[in-house]
């Protein structure tokens, strides 16, 4: 199964740099069979995925991860999302138990105190929930694009998700941020309202700011922490949630005072 799948991504990865972004979507429903998934944040590069998806009818799920920390603004735009096309979007929501640990440890802000503690909750309100919804798929659509940030530009159209066993295709990994937001403006895609405000990349309420003049794309995201390979976990070669150390709830109680 790991030779096919490496040959399915090689394919992809030659097919994919001639298309347009519909023509990769296509070409994925069409040589891939069984479920595919498309995980949304509701950022402006997904928006121009879902468009394409619910105007095309492409048998392509679409799915978001709600941990239960965004801003009132992407609610607002979901809903707004689902009433234009009339489509639902799928939600995935944290494992209530797991939550509930995960607040009793840490507290209800704990993330701030250490990257262990901030990868530990993206473990139980993202990543497990996105294990959920990718269960039993044969392929997995995101919205990456290769000028993101320096973790992305390694990437590549396609990979070979071994672990979960199934494609992972970004086909918006060759446009600009000016590309897709001029796509959305002629076609009257609906986008959050925060880009206006320079939020760039959103995420959770409190992991998310918006940028400053000069940042890059997605320095409003944890910026409390090291420049380098700020991720959340969904997009990383190891998607597995880091568990609390007992260094990291040290600093946690310490500066807390509690």
């Amino acid at each position: 199964m790991s030779a096919a799948l490496d040959t399915r991504v090689e394919a992809l990865n030659a097919a994919f740099p001639a298309m347009s972004p519909l023509e990769r979507l296509q070409h994925l429903r069409e040589t891939v069979p069984g479920r595919i998934v498309f995980t949304t944040s509701l950022g402006i590069e997904d928006q121009m995925l879902t468009h394409l998806i619910f105007t095309n009818a492409l048998k392509i799920e679409v799915v978001t991860l709600d941990t239960g920390r965004l801003f009132p603004e992407t609610y607002t735009l979901w809903q707004e999302t689902e009433e234009k096309y009339g489509r639902r979007i799928k939600a995935k929501y944290p494992q209530a138990d797991a939550l509930e640990s995960l607040i009793d440890d840490q507290g209800i802000n704990g993330f701030y105190f250490a990257p262990e503690l901030r990868k530990a909750c993206c473990g139980v309100r993202k990543v497990e929930p996105l294990n959920r919804a990718l269960e039993g798929a044969s392929a997995w659509i995101a919205g990456l694009r290769r000028d993101q940030s320096a973790n992305r530009e390694s990437m590549e159209f396609a990979s070979a998700d071994h672990a979960r066993g199934l494609v992972k295709a970004n086909p918006l990994f060759d446009l600009t941020r000016a590309e897709i937001a001029a796509f959305t403006a002629r076609h009257g895609v609906p986008v959050n309202a925060l880009h206006g405000r320079g939020f760039l990349s959103i995420g959770c309420a409190p992991c998310t700011r918006a940028i400053r003049p000069g940042e890059v794309e997605r320095a409003g995201r944890w910026w409390w922490e090291d420049e380098t390979r700020r991720e959340c976990g969904l997009h990383v070669d190891d998607p597995a949630a880091v568990s609390d150390t007992e260094e990291a709830k040290a600093a946690l109680f310490e500066r807390a005072d509690i």
